[in-house]
């Protein structure tokens, strides 16, 4: 665990690599945005447009509705799902029930995908998947589901706030949980992270702050989870890969 939570951040920054991992970050992308626009529709908002992308990040602009519920709802859903895809690691049955949300979250942000690479690649990490159901019972899903989880939880973290470009506050640029802290001061993009807009919502504050609370609740619901998962699922391997034969058996 510890080294796929080294793994991650440079995978998110290295040429090459973040390349590579350019529809697992659509995915997590693309979560991140969904849970902005759902809270922005809830709130009576009106969602204008959407933008994804896995170098530029994404970009949900809102119409009305609840600034700071709408922004919160960004980090707080991809902190949680992230926290589920690493419960689900510590059993092969709940890597192999993630592995069908995975599907779908790889594929639905392909409609807004225009380059071969990018679609060559998501084939690459679907036929991956589908190739770890057939080895050891499927315990790789395991460390795919992990390490998919460790992206999403931590994304705040990579991703460092810019200049804010955008009017507050019902014009978001919205970002994924932990990669929205480092990103934008590395590679300077185009769109604000959360953290510099909630500086937008509330003057008195700065992005850093904001990305240091953030990042905090990341943690904590990483340790949790982890604990959880070690609680619940604590038993020997030999009893996991019965359990896991007995369930869609490859």
């Amino acid at each position: 665990m510890a080294v796929f939570l080294v793994l991650v951040i440079p995978f998110w920054f290295l040429p090459g690599a973040r390349t590579i991992i350019a529809p697992l970050k659509l995915y997590v992308i693309g979560w991140h945005e969904l849970c902005h626009m759902l809270a922005a529709m809830l709130s009576g908002g009106k969602v204008t447009s959407v933008t994804i992308d896995p170098m530029l990040g994404g970009c949900t602009r809102v119409d009305g509705g609840k600034p700071a519920i709408i922004l919160s709802a960004g980090y707080f859903g991809s902190t949680i799902l992230g926290g589920l895809y690493v419960l689900a690691a510590w059993h092969t049955i709940g890597a192999k029930i993630a592995s069908f949300f995975t599907v779908v979250g790889i594929l639905c942000p392909l409609y807004k995908v225009r380059d071969k690479l990018t679609f060559l690649l998501a084939a690459f990490w679907l036929a991956l998947l589908v190739g770890f159901w057939f080895i050891d019972h499927a315990s790789p899903l395991r460390w795919y589901a992990l390490f998919l989880g460790i992206m999403h939880v931590f994304f705040a973290l990579c991703k460092d706030y810019t200049d804010a470009t955008h009017s507050p506050p019902l014009n978001f640029a919205c970002f994924v949980g932990s990669g929205d802290f480092t990103d934008d001061r590395l590679f300077k993009k185009t769109n604000d992270s959360d953290c510099t807009q909630y500086a937008l919502l509330f003057p008195k504050t700065q992005p850093h702050h904001w990305a240091v609370g953030w990042i905090l609740f990341e943690v904590s619901v990483f340790v949790a989870f982890t604990f959880i998962g070690l609680a619940v699922f604590k038993m020997p391997t030999s009893q996991m890969n019965l359990e896991a034969a007995a369930f869609l058996p490859t």
